[in-house]
């Protein structure tokens, strides 16, 4: 179905002017950057993608070794951005966001083996990758409703590690009040107080009895509730987000010029579970970044995998691991995917997310998952898996990495034979082992400890509300705690 922008036709010209954002789902108007930040979901339930794919040319890609990390992610950023923000301004707030970072490089490789490296991305305040992401969208979100003199409520499902980041990310801003729903006894005691010890006002952690395919399906509904949406001005920071989908681009340019693209290819393996990350590797390769194979690391929650193999995603219970922020059945950005893939029959994807949603289940168009097998490759780990990868990273590397990364080291490893031996496989590494340390601790014997500047976490005073899985009842929640609902009724 064409897409258009309210009260406009689509005219072949439009080809020409800034990047523009349709919708997964064909019935919502045409948005650019600022919109799509502001909107989360689009209207018609699907997820805003650009319209056309930026190319980067070899000499563009080569030129961003040796630069430091936010000089290297306004390149990859701004063609998405056009006019709606300034380079200056996005340079800027790029700075801001990786200055507190712990590391110079940002997101340094390290090698572990023959060819075989890992990209640190926990070195932000919540040592997870969403602080890639979270710290500058949080900057370009100020920034636009500040220019528009507004206020946003921001809303997240969170397996563990994006509640924190947005939390960190927006506490204490003027223009953001921020409500993140997390599973109930389902996280981390570290992913749990670093949502629930912040206590400036604006931010809201809200344990939800149930699963994180419960929160996730809470947010969308709420996104879907066009009254309520309106009323409490409804935005979103998990990676249906399309500005988390494009900072997180930014790391597999850097890496993979670090190692010598676009002169080489590079393949990547990505913890996955909501399928944002590794479809972020993807946008990179349709932006003609050189990627030889992107790889689906899954724990024993395998949908991706399992859909890989058999053409058809079917849900089924989550089972609870070491690896939490994967527990996940849903994988709410692979929408995006089968958008891309199907040479964007938003048709088809209506249809199938409407399967999804009263069965549980899809079946892929014999295309789409051809598409599938030829972009990606696949492995899921057993937790005895992720223990072995943990035990012998240890002795015979002297590294230490989180059950999240260790599934994607699996998953590289599986999936080595028949690659040409000279690609340098990287495994995004997703989070510290601080973060999980009964897990480390049981794997390992030994309990990583947190860096310096987090040590007070643990003994920090909580505050949270547990609440029932009842979209009412969490809306009732969030319009008593919104400030723009206070502002309106003043």
């Amino acid at each position: 179905m064409l897409q258009c922008r309210a009260g406009e036709a689509l005219q072949p010209s439009l080809r020409d002017v800034p990047l523009d954002y349709v919708s997964t789902r064909g019935e919502a108007p045409i948005l650019n950057f600022e919109e799509v930040l502001l909107a989360g979901l689009a209207r018609d339930g699907g997820l805003y993608v650009p319209e056309r794919w930026p190319r980067f040319d070899a000499g563009q890609i080569a030129s961003f070794a040796g630069r430091p990390f936010a000089e290297a992610a306004v390149e990859v950023i701004h063609p998405f951005v056009g006019t709606t923000v300034g380079r200056e301004a996005l340079s800027e707030m790029a700075r801001e966001a990786y200055a507190s970072f712990g590391h110079a490089a940002v997101t340094p490789l390290v090698q572990i083996d023959t060819n075989q490296f890992v990209l640190e991305l926990f070195h932000g305040p919540t040592l997870a990758f969403k602080d890639v992401a979270m710290q500058l969208l949080a900057r370009l979100m100020d920034h636009v409703l500040q220019k528009r003199a507004s206020r946003a409520t921001i809303i997240g499902a969170t397996s563990g590690d994006t509640g924190g980041a947005a939390i960190e990310a927006f506490r204490g801003s003027a223009n953001v009040d921020v409500f993140i729903f997390f599973p109930e006894g389902r996280v981390s005691d570290v992913q749990r107080r670093m949502m629930t010890t912040p206590g400036e006002a604006n931010v809201h952690a809200v344990a939800v009895r149930g699963t994180f395919d419960d929160c996730q399906a809470l947010v969308k509904a709420m996104f879907n509730h066009h009254a309520f949406r309106d009323r409490v001005q409804l935005s979103g920071v998990n990676s249906i987000n399309w500005a988390r989908i494009v900072a997180q681009i930014t790391y597999y340019f850097a890496a993979a010029a670090a190692l010598g693209a676009p002169h080489r290819r590079i393949s990547f393996s990505v913890p996955t579970g909501n399928f944002g990350d590794i479809f972020a590797g993807y946008a990179a390769k349709k932006m003609g970044l050189p990627i030889e194979r992107l790889v689906i690391a899954s724990n024993e929650n395998d949908i991706l995998p399992r859909t890989l193999e058999t053409g058809a995603y079917e849900t089924c219970g989550v089972v609870a691991t070491t690896s939490p922020s994967m527990d996940i059945q849903v994988s709410s950005n692979f929408e995006r995917y089968l958008y891309e893939a199907s040479n964007r029959d938003s048709v088809s994807v209506r249809r199938q997310m409407d399967s999804l949603k009263q069965s549980g289940r899809f079946e892929l168009d014999g295309k789409v998952v051809a598409a599938m097998r030829e972009d990606f490759a696949a492995a899921s780990a057993r937790e005895s898996d992720v223990a072995g990868i943990v035990r012998k990273l240890l002795s015979d590397a002297q590294y230490l990495v989180e059950p999240h990364t260790a599934c994607g080291v699996h998953a590289s490893n599986q999936n080595q034979a028949g690659s040409d031996p000279a690609v340098p496989r990287v495994v995004l590494a997703t989070a510290h082992p601080a973060k999980f340390p009964d897990a480390m601790e049981a794997i390992t014997g030994q309990r990583p400890g947190l860096p310096e500047r987090l040590k007070s976490l643990m003994s920090e005073e909580e505050r949270f509300p547990v609440l029932d899985n009842e979209q009412s009842v969490i809306e009732t929640y969030i319009e008593n705690n919104a400030r723009v609902v206070a502002d309106s009724n003043a």
